[in-house]
């Protein structure tokens, strides 16, 4: 068959189901995309921001993406701000040894209480079960002013325990690892209570390196939510500037730094520092444990 003969046969057409996933897939693409750019674009414009002088930007007529002239000096303001004797690099060393006592305190104990409520059958277990899944259900600024007058009682006030020991205990932590640890073969349990093992030995042993996954999802979310608190630090560290955590100062430069926003973002680019760096080593795992929750 020559090769005009073959140019002249007819090509094979599409399937209109192929056509309509093709432009599923199109759609569904530029949704993300829009979404995603959407949540990065506050953050993108910051980059450039934090290197302008004030003047340009309060310009609206001329508005530029790159500084025209590029400067340091918000960020040596940041670095120079003193808040009731706290400065911005003493801030984000407290506030990151919070984060990990939090993260390190709040895996600890609402595991251990998810394991004893998923392989451990005491009495009581179907009145405490549901007791603890209905904090789940009140808003924390509901009982704020119950838990200052608590945390005030205990003399925890100004202390650094009150930054992070009030929050340890999380139903639904609790619940996360409860159900994870319901899917775990009762026979793997079953087997180490044969070879002797004790209930903490077989929790420490085997359900602790089972659970690296679950760990980390929730592992981050804490550190996540104690690294952005302010309410809670700005109500219970009242005379103590040790204790002054980085949104504190954040919050206080947006008060004094009004007309020079340059400084407050230079602040919060900086704060974000240590966030990305928690996420950008532990995304293949949560990305990994997002995977795993939807294929069960």
């Amino acid at each position: 068959m020559s090769t005009k003969t073959m140019n002249l046969q007819p090509k094979k057409k599409i399937s209109s189901d192929k056509k309509k996933a093709i432009v599923k897939k199109v759609i569904w693409s530029a949704i993300a995309i829009i979404i995603c750019f959407t949540i990065i674009f506050p953050i993108i414009w910051m980059l450039p921001a934090a290197f302008k002088e004030k003047r340009e930007l309060f310009v609206l007529d001329d508005i530029s993406f790159f500084p025209r002239k590029w400067t340091f000096e918000n960020f040596t303001k940041v670095f120079d701000v003193d808040v009731n004797g706290s400065k911005f690099m003493g801030a984000v060393f407290m506030t990151l040894l919070v984060a990990l006592l939090a993260t390190v305190g709040s895996l600890f104990v609402n595991m251990l209480a998810a394991y004893a409520l998923a392989r451990i059958d005491f009495k009581g277990k179907k009145f405490v079960w549901p007791f603890l899944l209905f904090p789940m259900f009140v808003p924390g600024i509901t009982i704020m002013l119950t838990s200052i007058r608590v945390v005030n009682i205990l003399n925890m006030v100004d202390t650094i325990f009150v930054l992070f020991v009030p929050g340890l205990a999380n139903g639904y932590q609790i619940f996360f690892f409860r159900q994870f640890y319901l899917n775990i073969p009762n026979n793997i349990e079953e087997a180490a209570q044969i070879d002797g093992s004790s209930r903490i030995g077989i929790f420490f042993k085997i359900f602790l390196p089972m659970s690296v996954t679950p760990m980390i999802i929730i592992g981050v979310g804490t550190f996540m939510g104690t690294w952005n608190s302010f309410v809670w630090p700005t109500l219970t560290v009242v005379d103590n500037p040790a204790l002054v955590q980085v949104m504190q100062i954040i919050q206080t430069l947006n008060d004094s730094y009004s007309s020079d926003y340059g400084v407050v973002i230079a602040a919060t680019l900086m704060s974000l520092v240590i966030p990305v760096i928690v996420l950008s080593i532990f995304q293949k795992k949560i990305i990994e444990g997002i995977a795993l929750t939807g294929t069960k």
